[in-house]
């Protein structure tokens, strides 16, 4: 597989400039497809689906949300917070200056729900993975158990067995596929060893206020771009009732990915043909 290409621009945020990265894949002519990745996970999580997209001459930008990966963290946590993402999105949306189709994961998802929302937003068609208009408190309180406790590990191995832990919903992938989600997961300690490369302090908000079921039908209704919804068999985030009831908007695609929970990791062949079929 071909390495992607980074890239980045600075956007400004309520504490000033702030860069923003990414990672790039396929013709820069290419009709552009937008990724954002969940929580506490980082583009490099598209690289199988921005591979394939890359073949049919796509352009995608697989990006790296505030406080991930390669791009700033925000110095007061408390804007870590959808609609700061938005904004920071709206940079790079603003400098595509057209049309594009988007790919959000959980979080990313409900910043695409956002976005397509909104008055004389550019998105062509959408994909939500195992994200739609209600969030359960009960999926919200598992995430703010494991969310910003910082651990540190000896080596990759260690951080590979920990995110089979937290993100057993990925479903069942191969030991080369978590060693692989590990590496693009954690950064080097000067002294030796491994952390995530996400910022803790992204769970300050979670953990400010008590875990609530969210709404987000207001966001849903507004949206008029064709929609692939996948829901993870098992997901608790994305409820089957939830899944359904968005499935009964003209436009709109539900399928249901066997053997996974929340989220769909979008590695397997299957799964990435369910959004490049759909993304034409």
């Amino acid at each position: 597989m071909p390495e992607p290409r980074r890239a980045g621009l600075r956007w400004l945020s309520p504490l000033g400039f702030l860069d923003l990265a990414w990672w790039e894949w396929g013709p820069a002519e290419g009709r552009p497809v937008l990724c954002v990745h969940g929580l506490t996970r980082n583009g490099r999580d598209f690289d199988v689906l921005a591979a394939a997209l890359a073949a049919q001459g796509r352009r995608v930008l697989c990006v790296d949300l505030p406080g991930r990966g390669g791009s700033a963290r925000l110095a007061n946590p408390a804007l870590y917070q959808p609609l700061t993402y938005v904004q920071a999105l709206s940079h790079l949306l603003a400098r595509l200056d057209g049309p594009v189709d988007w790919v959000g994961t959980s979080l990313g998802g409900i910043c695409g729900m956002a976005v397509a929302a909104t008055p004389g937003n550019a998105v062509g068609r959408l994909v939500l993975n195992d994200v739609g208009g209600f969030i359960p408190k009960a999926a919200i309180a598992r995430i703010r158990d494991y969310v910003g406790t910082d651990p540190e590990f000896a080596d990759l191995a260690g951080v590979a067995a920990y995110l089979r832990q937290v993100h057993a919903g990925f479903g069942a992938l191969s030991e080369a596929q978590w060693q692989e989600m590990a590496r693009h997961s954690a950064v080097a300690l000067p002294g030796g060893g491994f952390r995530m490369s996400y910022d803790p302090a992204i769970a300050v908000p979670m953990r400010a206020v008590e875990a609530a079921d969210v709404d987000m039908w207001v966001y849903w209704q507004a949206v008029t771009a064709p929609t692939l919804v996948l829901r993870g068999a098992e997901s608790d985030l994305l409820l089957p009732e939830t899944a359904e009831r968005m499935a009964q908007k003209p436009g709109v695609r539900l399928e249901v990915v066997a053997g996974c929970g929340h989220a769909p990791a979008l590695l397997e062949p299957a799964q990435v043909a369910l959004v490049t079929s759909f993304l034409g």
